[in-house]
């Protein structure tokens, strides 16, 4: 059976059913199950020499098993593909993610800065109404890429060894690819290999941001947005989102404790944001899921 198919279906299974407690409290996710061969691998290879050497060999090692994962489960039929496909995807999650941030901001900023601190890894105790909510809004438009568009894209590609491939190399990468004493070598080929990956899906969120909002005509403006974020790729879909809602993104915020300077992905949008800009990014969201399956159905048909 062709994969465009199985990809619709399975993204309307996780729009509909998202990740069931009652499941996930009972047996390990999937991706918890990659994050504990991430950390066996940092445990046991990050030291000494060779870091970056070592770091490769486990990204090949790992991304080798999870292409013969895939190979292997996909023989038990469309059935087992549509419903893993839709575990590995994440946008019924994301969406619920993101609007409890917004209920809980009308509820007081006590509360949003609590739930907001559930999907953002920055500083969130000082935070006011439009800190909370530019961080929720620019966590929504990474997150759309790399956990719902990039995964359906490489499972398009490639079926389930391509999307297993994928959640192994993001997955590491939100693990070890970072640029700290400890991973900056160790985890340079994840960060590199992530990099790679989501280089078509984020440019393709942009899209499916853009063309909803009429934006597409600003494309230009966009790209130039792009280059001022300090991903490669995230900053794609937050300045697509960006120019879709005309609100201002990104700048300085905390991490530890530390104040880091960057520079606003559309400056000249509206500045202070609260609830109903969540409100509006959940929307938007959606609207880009939705265009995403029409996408995968007129595959499916031709």
């Amino acid at each position: 059976m062709d994969i465009a198919p199985l990809l619709c279906l399975a993204l309307l299974l996780d729009a509909v059913l998202g990740e069931p407690r009652w499941i996930w409290s009972r047996v390990s996710h999937p991706v918890i199950l990659i994050g504990r061969a991430i950390t066996w691998c940092d445990l046991n290879l990050n030291f000494g020499r060779y870091r970056r050497a070592k770091g490769l060999i486990a990204v090949i090692g790992l991304s080798a098993i999870a292409i013969a994962l895939g190979w292997g489960v996909s023989w038990f039929g469309p059935i087992v593909e549509i419903v893993i496909a839709a575990v590995l995807l994440a946008q019924r999650s994301l969406v619920d993610h993101v609007q409890a941030v917004g209920n809980a901001m009308r509820v007081s900023l006590g509360d949003g800065r609590r739930m907001v601190a559930r999907i953002v890894s920055r500083d969130t105790r000082d935070m006011d109404e439009t800190a909370i909510a530019r961080s929720a809004i620019e966590s929504a438009a990474e997150n759309l890429s790399d956990g719902v568009i990039a995964p359906a894209f490489w499972f398009l590609i490639g079926g389930l060894p391509g999307l297993f491939l994928y959640k192994v190399i993001n997955t590491a990468d939100s693990m070890i690819g970072y640029r700290s004493p400890r991973y900056e070598e160790f985890g340079w080929a994840a960060a590199r290999f992530d990099d790679l990956l989501n280089l078509i899906p984020a440019r393709l969120t942009a899209v499916l941001f853009a063309l909803p909002a009429g934006q597409l005509g600003q494309w230009r403006l966009i790209a130039a947005d792009a280059q001022f974020h300090r991903s490669p790729n995230a900053g794609w879909p937050e300045a697509a989102l960006a120019q879709a809602l005309d609100i201002a993104l990104a700048g300085p915020r905390s991490y530890d404790g530390i104040l880091t300077d960057f520079p606003y992905v559309h400056p000249k949008g509206r500045w202070k944001l609260d609830a109903r800009d969540i409100d509006a990014t959940v929307k938007a969201l959606w609207q880009a899921w939705g265009l995403a399956l029409a996408l995968c159905f007129i595959f499916a048909l031709f």
